[in-house]
């Protein structure tokens, strides 16, 4: 019998239902798997990611904290009233890997920062409530990139992740820890964020389906502020019709959220299994060619291939401000977090650095507080907030993001959907770009335009290639599928039909990849 860590969501709704198997069983036998390779300190009701220098080159590290004790309680508790017949949530005893950006009334929120070290936040972020109210079992709250800054996961205060594919190579960021719960089989969903690529990139270099909802359909309440204008929480899973559902479950109106859509939003799955036949899929000419990998560029030759004999129409589109949207981001974002991230202070809550006076306090705490990456991107934001540079710097930003979503809005009347490689390239080595931040920012060239025109964007497996630096190593490459705002149903159709097709299931192999046997 396949061992339970390794069924997807949909088989474990099914098996559940049917009886097959407990939701108390579910649990144990991922929070065994978690016990055995992910380097947690399996012990007391809420189990700790064990010290970043005591991490070994065969822990995923996938978890900041593991809330044993109550993914248990809840696991006995679905199962208590499912044998009494009571109405249970769709995804009723399935295990999750939540971030730890969003917050778990009782559970420590880090945001993989030490600016946070100690606050356990009383109340639930909506994402976690919905998630409660669909019967999820929440296993944890998963490592990620400092206050959700980086492509590789590396930017963490306690340590790197690890993709389950290659232990020696980062699962992608900022919400990589997310990812590899679920690649290297801890957990078959997660919920991970998306500012620029947070969700995407990091499925893409695992291979995983991980999609960004229209921005706003997801409550951001309590969801720890980045960029608020583009932070958006959605699903990793291992299948497109898992993440459909998982998305289906968390996006909502929420009227404590500002920015929260009032519009109704189609249903994710009722035309999941109708097909690309007479669709047109538009290939965006800047999100292809130099810079990237050979093996990205003939795996999305090959997906263009398949969608025509499936019987779309593949058009050439252009977004003539695309090539804009990496030096745009990197000014709209770190001005949003600048002043998001001035609330860190050390006065009400998280760390706190004492000293003779409140300015020397404050600037103690942030100083121990904040990484690299994060001071680095605080101080880029206010320069281009500060007096005399806002209209040359961040007001140009805004108007190129305004260029760019009008560039989308004109290729959506060519095209039904767009699609482009994911990333520019598998999953690189550890420690390999992080004294080069350009580099590690080039990764978002092809995700940060839907974040910017805050579409829906999704990315899933489209097969293997060779890693460049060892051509004997075959890692996951990821297919982009972008639609308009609100077209969250299309997204996945067409990306449902790709994955049916291509009839591919990825799965971690070679010689430093985690065992997925058990």
């Amino acid at each position: 019998m396949t061992a339970l860590t390794q069924l997807d969501a949909g088989t474990l709704v099914a098996r559940l239902t049917a009886g097959e198997v407990s939701a108390r069983e579910v649990v144990d036998a991922h929070l065994a798997r978690i016990a055995e390779i992910d380097g947690v300190v399996a012990d007391g009701p809420v189990w700790a990611a064990a010290p970043a220098d005591e991490l070994g080159a065969e822990h995923t590290h996938a978890f900041l904290a593991v809330t044993a004790e109550a993914a248990r309680a809840h696991a006995d508790d679905i199962d208590i009233r499912r044998a009494a017949g009571e109405p249970l949530g769709p995804l009723a005893g399935v295990p999750l890997a939540l971030k730890d950006v969003l917050t778990l009334r009782g559970v420590p929120t880090t945001c993989g920062s030490r600016i946070l070290e100690g606050w356990v936040p009383p109340y639930d972020a909506t994402v976690s409530q919905h998630l409660r109210r669909a019967d999820v079992v929440v296993l944890g709250k998963t490592n990620m990139d400092e206050v959700a800054m980086g492509s590789s996961t590396e930017n963490s205060a306690y340590g790197p992740s690890r993709n389950p594919w290659d232990l020696d190579r980062v699962p992608g960021g900022s919400s990589g820890g997310s990812a590899t719960a679920v690649a290297g089989l801890l957990a078959p969903l997660a919920i991970g964020t998306d500012t620029g690529g947070s969700i995407r990139q990091p499925a893409a270099l695992t291979g995983l389906v991980g999609a960004k909802p229209t921005y706003g359909t997801v409550s951001r309440y309590g969801l720890v502020a980045f960029a608020s204008s583009l932070d958006q929480a959605g699903p990793f899973a291992r299948t497109v019709e898992d993440a459909a559902r998982l998305q289906a479950v968390i996006q909502a109106h929420d009227p404590r959220d500002s920015t929260s859509v009032p519009d109704p939003v189609p249903d994710l799955t009722a035309h999941l299994r109708d097909g690309v036949q007479g669709l047109r899929i538009g290939v965006v000419t800047e999100l292809q060619g130099e810079g990237y990998e050979p093996g990205v560029a003939a795996a999305f030759a090959a997906a263009l291939e398949r969608f025509e004999r499936l019987g779309a129409t593949v058009v050439e589109v252009s977004l003539p401000h695309a090539p804009y949207g990496l030096p745009a981001y990197y000014l709209v974002a770190p001005s949003e977090a600048s002043s998001n991230l001035a609330r860190f202070d050390g006065v009400r809550y998280g760390l706190r650095v004492d000293a003779p006076t409140a300015e020397q306090m404050n600037a103690a705490t942030r100083a121990a507080g904040f990484g690299p990456e994060v001071k680095r991107r605080i101080m880029i934001g206010t320069h281009a907030l500060s007096s005399g540079y806002f209209d040359a710097y961040y007001l140009q930003a805004s108007k190129v993001r305004t260029l760019i979503a009008e560039d989308f809005r004109a290729a959506f009347r060519s095209a039904d959907v767009l699609v482009s490689p994911t990333s520019p390239a598998v999953a690189f080595g550890l420690g390999t770009k992080t004294a080069d931040p350009l580099a590690m920012y080039l990764n978002d060239v092809a995700t940060v335009p839907a974040s910017l025109a805050g579409i829906p964007a999704l990315s899933l497996p489209a097969g293997l290639a060779p890693a460049p630096d060892d051509s004997d190593t075959a890692l996951p490459v990821g297919l982009q599928i972008m639609a308009p705002l609100l077209r969250d149903d299309l997204m996945f159709r067409v990306a449902w039909a790709f994955e049916q097709d291509l009839g591919f299931v990825p799965r971690p192999t070679g010689p430093r990849a985690v065992e997925v046997g058990r």
